[in-house]
């Protein structure tokens, strides 16, 4: 019996991928590897490329449809997700100040962690974004707010097709290729044993990191459950293609294409949800703040160093603005909070580089809760919105 996988689901693809990728990761050869691995940077850079442009063709319309109430949306959706992430933060610190003295007492000195081999490409093409993804953020803001408080169809009617544009880039193209670059990024992941090797030196901590993301993503949609009087376990169940593509490919942006699609399906409006997935790719990231919270509190238990309530209050205020400056790619938000690692908590470059290795280990658990909730806080954004149409229709 021949499958068609054009109707097989895209969550049961990613699944596929996934364990595919473990599976053939331990039996590959290293040139076998570096084939999957060349792909892999192609399509990264695509992605790259395209994500700027995401932005750009899925805000700028949403703001214009949206009308003259688009800055207060703007405003209303960047409090929810700027709150959600401090929240997350102190939520790590008040649980790592309980447990992670005792479990850190017990292990060793990090500096024994190396550095896995690199499996490289065989070849690799710079396919450089026409803008990054801040400069995006704000002509999108610009344009969209414009074209919402002016009078300008013209330029409204050419974003919506530009909009066209890129969904069906994304239909096409991006999501049909996303199973084959989670499988390559699986299988390097195997082969080289790196992140298996980190973390088996935090494997406590991150266990209770990981508890932490779950929790996390359960608050998030009860109270998103409980405003949009929806079942919450329903509404986290079909963020579970978002959650499982993030977890493979690291990256909050590369997913907003999965995002988007699982949120509609929540019922979202259309509206709602091309303004607020894009947005908060960028500026939403909780599982993110959560894990480098817990990670930098271990780091300070492990050296010695002050680790009190009003340092990491300063800390994960500062975090949760820096990280709006992240590019939503691997690694993006551990490389924007290297500067309140220093200039806060007083991190050495070498202990910079620590936190870096274990953040890059467990990085896609932290993407994952980040892009898996903001789909609660689209729920939330588009409740609150058809609240203020109905009082305004009376």
């Amino acid at each position: 019996m021949k499958i068609n996988m054009k109707r097989v689901g895209l969550l049961p693809r990613i699944l596929i991928a996934i364990v595919l990728g473990v599976v053939f990761g331990g039996l590959f050869s290293e040139g076998w590897v570096r084939v999957f691995t060349t792909f892999n940077s192609v399509f990264s850079q695509f992605l790259g490329f395209m994500i700027p442009l995401i932005i750009v063709g899925l805000v700028t319309p949403a703001i214009a449809d949206i009308g003259k109430g688009a800055g207060r949306l703007l405003l209303l959706t960047v409090f929810i997700a700027y709150f959600d992430t401090v929240l997350s933060g102190m939520l790590a610190y008040g649980v790592g100040s309980w447990l992670f003295p005792s479990m850190v007492s017990a292990t060793g000195h990090l500096s024994t962690v190396g550095k896995a081999a690199e499996v490289l490409p065989y070849f690799s093409i710079s396919i450089p974004p026409i803008l990054d993804v801040m400069a995006a953020l704000v002509f999108a803001f610009m344009m969209g707010l414009t074209v919402a408080y002016g009078t300008f169809p013209s330029m409204k009617s050419a974003f919506s097709e530009f909009r066209a544009v890129i969904v069906k880039t994304i239909e096409k193209a991006i999501i049909p290729l996303l199973p084959l670059y989670i499988f390559g990024i699986f299988l390097q992941m195997t082969h080289t044993g790196e992140a298996y090797h980190i973390m088996a030196v935090f494997l406590r901590i991150i266990l209770v990191i990981f508890a932490l993301h779950i929790f996390i993503l359960f608050y998030q949609f009860i109270i998103a459950g409980g405003l949009a009087r929806k079942n919450p376990l329903r509404l986290l169940w079909n963020m579970l293609p978002a959650y499982l593509t993030a977890l493979g490919t690291s990256s909050s942006a590369a997913t907003i294409p999965v995002t988007l699609r699982q949120t509609l399906k929540n019922g979202v409006s259309d509206d709602v949800a091309g303004f607020t997935i894009p947005l908060c790719a960028t500026i939403h990231m909780s599982g993110s703040a959560m894990k480098i919270t817990a990670c930098a509190l271990t780091i300070c238990l492990l050296e010695g160093m002050p680790h009190g309530l009003p340092l990491f209050v300063n800390f994960v205020l500062m975090l949760g603005i820096v990280m709006v400056a992240a590019p939503g790619v691997p690694g993006g938000a551990i490389m924007a909070s290297l500067a309140p690692l220093a200039s806060i908590l007083g991190f050495s470059p070498d202990q910079q580089a620590l936190m870096i290795a274990l953040y890059i280990a467990m990085d896609s658990f932290g993407t994952a809760c980040n892009v898996t909730g903001d789909g609660a806080i689209a729920l939330i954004v588009d409740k609150i919105q058809a609240k203020e149409r109905k009082t305004d229709g009376e």
